[in-house]
């Protein structure tokens, strides 16, 4: 399957308008994470190198075709001397599929302090997944053949009293990436999408259901690789009337956290596949 470079790629149409290229895939529809990440190295292309990203708000509108390319138009919302802001809409066929806000920082200086990164096994202690998956899930799989992504067992969980849904991901890009901090940020967005709304099905995995990602948002906090282990510590506080919000921490190996994650999605009951379908997500 596709590459990150090539789930990442963007052709400059003309002044903030961008082309992102498809890629091939056994999705039915286009995985949202490279729709959100498209859509961030579009607004990435239109800022002065000294701002960085540190936040991204998006909402998956309809389902994305993926056999075809993603057109990307991005608005230049503000450009401050600390921050500047773009918005993005990608659109298939005349139709908006996915819209983002991202803002971009100059770093100051200021107080700084963070939570303690919560316990995990190591994840050369856990086996790669494509080791383990029964060849039906491994089939699945092959969409994100380039990641290493090892889930820690529930039985070895550090559990926090009251949580409803917990999930710890250990995970990295299985090959060398560029240099470049702002094409990990990137690869990270894209990433970002992948365990998440799985958090929300801990409690139920029995249960047959549709699900999709509604909307996306991350902050990022601190440099970091995507081509080396972090931990995507996650949880899934609600859920019900069809929908589920989740969030994740997201930490490198020296316990530093690097990025946080909000994500509400589509997960109701299966419904008959010839019945309607909710006409939102791509995930």
């Amino acid at each position: 399957m596709a590459t990150i470079e090539e789930a990442l790629e963007i052709e400059h149409i003309e002044r903030d308008i961008f082309r992102g290229a498809s890629t091939k895939t056994q999705l039915p529809r286009t995985f949202g994470g490279q729709v959100a990440g498209q859509a961030l190295v579009s607004a990435v292309r239109t800022v002065e190198p000294r701002y960085q990203v540190h936040s991204l708000h998006g909402y998956f509108l309809r389902p994305g075709n993926p056999v075809e390319p993603t057109v990307y138009l991005v608005d230049r919302i503000r450009e401050g001397r600390s921050f500047c802001t773009r918005r993005v809409t990608g659109v298939q066929n005349g139709e908006a599929i996915f819209t983002m806000s991202a803002s971009f920082h100059v770093g100051d200086d200021g107080p700084e302090h963070q939570d303690q990164m919560p316990s995990a096994p190591p994840p050369e202690n856990l086996p790669d997944a494509k080791t383990t998956m029964s060849p039906e899930r491994l089939w699945a799989m092959r969409e994100w053949e380039h990641w290493d992504i090892r889930t820690v067992p529930q039985e070895q969980l550090s559990r926090r009293d009251g949580a409803a849904a917990q999930q710890q991901v250990w995970f990295r890009y299985r090959h060398p990436l560029p240099e470049d901090p702002l094409f990990h940020v990137c690869t990270l967005a894209y990433m970002s999408d992948m365990t998440l709304l799985g958090s929300s099905k801990v409690p139920h995995p029995d249960d047959p259901t549709q699900n999709a990602s509604l909307d996306h948002a991350m902050w990022f906090f601190r440099p970091f690789r995507a081509d080396d282990w972090l931990l995507y510590d996650q949880q899934s506080p609600w859920a019900g009337f069809g929908r589920a919000l989740t969030g994740g921490r997201i930490w490198n190996r020296d316990g530093q956290l690097v990025a946080a994650v909000v994500q509400e999605g589509l997960i109701r009951n299966l419904r008959d596949p010839h019945g309607d379908s909710h006409p939102h997500g791509t995930n």
